[in-house]
């Protein structure tokens, strides 16, 4: 739908205002948005504790906290995961972009 402005220019609401990628297209599952939400909510947990302690710059979220949320995640799925060799952890970090 288009709303034209009084100067001219026009906005182009998709999907109803709703989130596009869930009401046009495939959208994420619950099981996949949940570990984003938890991972925001540490997020912003670490952010209230150190939140003062911390540059003003863009953080990226501690892999421990990520590992913790993976972690639960896999536990009420009642799935478990091994812990990684030296070498797995090697070649991990070995790693400096790209996939």
């Amino acid at each position: 739908r288009e709303f034209v402005m009084p100067d001219g220019r026009s906005i182009y609401l998709l999907a109803e205002g709703r989130l596009v990628n869930l009401a046009s297209a495939e959208g994420h599952p619950s099981e996949v948005m949940d570990m984003s939400f938890a991972n925001q909510f540490q997020g912003m947990m670490m952010l209230a504790k150190q939140g003062k302690d911390l540059a003003v710059d863009v953080h990226e979220v501690p892999k421990e906290l990520d590992q913790k949320v993976a972690s639960i995640k896999l536990e009420t799925l009642d799935l478990r995961i091994d812990k990684l060799t030296v070498e797995q952890e090697a070649y991990l970090n070995s790693w400096e972009e790209g996939t």
